[in-house]
Order: structure tokens, then sequence, then C-alpha cells
């Protein structure tokens, strides 16, 4: 348990670096959600699919970086109810090299994979601890 939450934490701080790394290169654009890509998100081939499931909506923004070429991307946070509307109008951040990683700037479009595991790190990490403390005392 504590191998696992160890690697669930460096997993959630990888991907901490790679948010923060995006966000110090990041330039900033004026966009405008397009449409709402409903999805059947069931959490991979793993999960059971039951009844109540509901489709997620992901955001497609358009927006135009510096470069002038109109461009239009999927976000990769999706909700249901829906974030945004339709015609709702949102900041991007883009790489300057490579418009085409694009997010919307928005706390769950940063930072949502982060937490999920460093909670999920912290929660295996501290279990184990307090095993390992309990274990130790019984001697």
């Amino acid at each position: 348990m504590a191998a696992t939450g160890a690697l669930c934490l460096v997993i959630g701080l990888i991907f901490a670096g790679v948010s923060v790394s995006f966000l110090t290169d990041a330039k900033r654009a004026r966009g405008t959600v397009v449409a709402l890509d409903w999805r059947e998100d069931h959490g991979g081939g793993s999960r059971k699919v039951r009844s109540d499931d509901e489709p997620v909506a992901y955001p497609v923004i358009e927006f135009t970086p510096a470069d002038g070429t109109p461009r239009k991307f999927r976000d990769s946070a999706g909700s249901n109810p829906p974030s945004y509307e339709v015609g709702e109008q949102v900041e991007v951040l883009y790489r300057p090299g490579s418009p085409e990683d694009a997010r919307i700037k928005g706390f769950l479009s940063l930072w949502l994979m982060p937490l999920i595991f460093g909670g999920i790190g912290l929660v295996f990490t501290g279990i184990a601890t307090v095993m390992a403390l309990v274990t130790r005392r019984r001697r």
C-alpha cells in the first residue's frame, strides 16, 4: 500500500509539473465554446456500465492564436451538467510553438489530474503509515 501511495504521489507531482510548465510558457487568447461533445464516459473497460450513467459534455473551443490561424480543440475536462454553454466566451491558454496544445484557463483543465493522483497517494501513504505505526506498537 505504501508503494502504491508513493507511486501515485510521484505521478501527481509529474502532472503538477506539466501544468506548471504549461502555465509558464502559455500565451492567452479569447475563445468561444462552439459545441459540446457529449460522450458516454464509463471510466474505461474495467468499470461496469450502469443504467444510471449519463453522458459527459466536453466543451469544443475555437480560438485564434497569435499566428492568426483559427484553431479548435476539445477540452480534456468534461462534466454533467455542462460547465460551459455554446457561445460562451472563455480564456484559452496555449503553447506559442504548438497552438494545438491548448486548454481552457480553468481549475479542472489544469489541476484535476494532479489532485486525483496526489489525493490517492496521500490517502494510501497515510493508511500505510498508520498501519505501520499500529503494527510497531503491538510488538
